[in-house]
């Protein structure tokens, strides 16, 4: 998969391309309906798909200070994409002069004159252009008149579950990055993991912590998370480590550590049986599964070790 930052990195000789455009935060399971739409339809049409996304955020330049927690970093968001079959990711710099693009301007420049599109796959709630003010409508319009098709899908929804059902978004709510990153922030790891069709992920390089799990007999990597990472509500959580490589089973501590008196909050993962790993410096990630439970204080170390011991023994079963 070709990757592109900017305009400029499309090689001259670009030809016709299916292309999608959006944020595409997440690569959630509604994402994944249109992306898979776009593939599909330029494997028919005998063309290259192409993802036009992002960076940073919109609502960075826009309004700043609201820019919405990341759920994907855009290596992560290139892979996953990538996975799904598309052939080039196009990250254009947003920047307020960029903003200011009329619809039709940005139809211009980005699908016409260097995409050369053939066709265009988008949700029904697509918006683009300065203040937003381009709709599926404005695009279709400009389709007409330089020569490229519309193709509007549907929003995925998760359909019918039981009430109460583990780890089921409501059943009203169409797929998006906003039902992920509240499921997210309320610790509902499992209801998101529905959402994004895998579970959320949080990635950072390890850093030099209290070495107070050490101390415990459970070492954990200590992780300087990405910037606006969406990371979970404060609690005990199973899910994995991945470090070089390789996947490991880990409980995952994301808090201020309120035995210790803690300010800073962090997110800590202990791989289980492993205290041989040096992982300082490296970058990493962790994957939620389930939450174990709250952020707790407890009547002693004694009593804390027994509730660590207690959340490694269900992390295991449910890592098996």
């Amino acid at each position: 998969m070709q990757r592109w930052h900017g305009l400029e990195d499309i090689p001259g000789d670009w030809g016709r391309s299916v292309v999608t455009i959006g944020s595409y935060d997440g690569v959630h399971r509604g994402h994944q309906v249109i992306i898979g739409r776009t593939v599909s339809r330029a494997r028919e049409l005998g063309v290259p798909s192409v993802v036009v996304t992002f960076d940073p955020h919109p609502l960075e330049v826009v309004r700043p200070g609201l820019h919405p927690p990341l759920l994907t970093p855009h290596p992560r968001r290139a892979g996953l994409l990538g996975e799904l079959g598309v052939d080039a990711v196009l990250v254009l710099p947003f920047t307020t002069a960029f903003s200011q693009l009329s619809p039709a301007d940005f139809a211009v420049k980005v699908l016409v004159e260097r995409l050369h599109t053939i066709a265009v796959v988008e949700g029904p709630n697509f918006r683009f252009g300065h203040r937003a003010a381009g709709t599926v409508d404005t695009l279709a319009e400009l389709g007409r008149t330089y020569g490229f098709e519309v193709d509007v899908v549907q929003l995925a929804a998760p359909g019918a579950a039981p009430p109460g059902a583990a780890g089921a978004a409501p059943a009203e709510q169409p797929f998006s990055s906003t039902l992920a990153r509240r499921l997210i922030a309320d610790g509902d790891v499992a209801g998101a993991a529905r959402v994004l069709g895998r579970p959320h992920r949080v990635e950072g390089v390890v850093v030099h912590g209290a070495r107070r799990g050490r101390e415990l007999g459970y070492p954990t990597a200590n992780l300087d998370t990405v910037p606006f990472s969406a990371v979970p509500a404060d609690g005990v959580y199973a899910g994995w480590l991945t470090a070089a490589g390789e996947r490991m089973p880990a409980a995952i501590s994301v808090g201020t550590n309120p035995q210790f008196h803690g300010t800073d909050r962090t997110v800590e993962a202990y791989a289980l049986d492993r205290t041989d790993l040096d992982l300082y410096g490296d970058h990493v990630a962790v994957d939620f599964l389930a939450r174990l439970r709250g952020q707790e204080t407890f009547d002693g170390i004694g009593a804390l070790k027994a509730r660590i011991a207690e959340d490694v023994d269900r992390t295991r079963e449910l890592t098996r």
